[in-house]
């Protein structure tokens, strides 16, 4: 599956936060003011569509959008890609590079040891 650009990621996250919804649902959704113009929510959806993340269906002359792949599915391919690209194909690799960033506490590696042992 294609990565997302940043902008698609964002309107993704309100895509699957809402569940489905038509652009104008989702341009309400960027916080802040004055939000993007709605013929650029539109354009990143039909990104979105094209690149397989979103279904559309017709109703009268816009379009409902619905999630098509879950996100849970989505953050397991991003994560892969990401530790593939960075961290060698090594999660352990990468959680060490966070505990020695001081991103993660004893706190936060014992709650992981403890979901490791719970899994089998």
């Amino acid at each position: 599956m294609e990565q997302l650009t940043p902008q698609e990621e964002q309107l993704m996250l309100f895509v699957w936060e809402r569940g489905k919804g038509f652009v104008k649902d989702f341009r309400e959704m960027y916080p802040g003011s004055p939000k993007p113009p709605y013929t650029t929510v539109a354009t990143i959806m039909k990104k979105l569509e094209n690149k397989g993340y979103v279904n559309s269906r017709l109703y009268g002359n816009t379009y409902e959008y619905r999630p098509k792949i879950k996100q849970d599915k989505y953050k397991s391919l991003f994560m892969a890609n990401t530790v593939s690209t960075f961290f060698q194909n090594s999660y352990k690799e990468m959680v060490t590079f966070f505990a020695k960033e001081e991103k993660l506490t004893e706190k936060d590696l014992n709650e992981i040891i403890r979901i490791i042992r719970e899994r089998k």
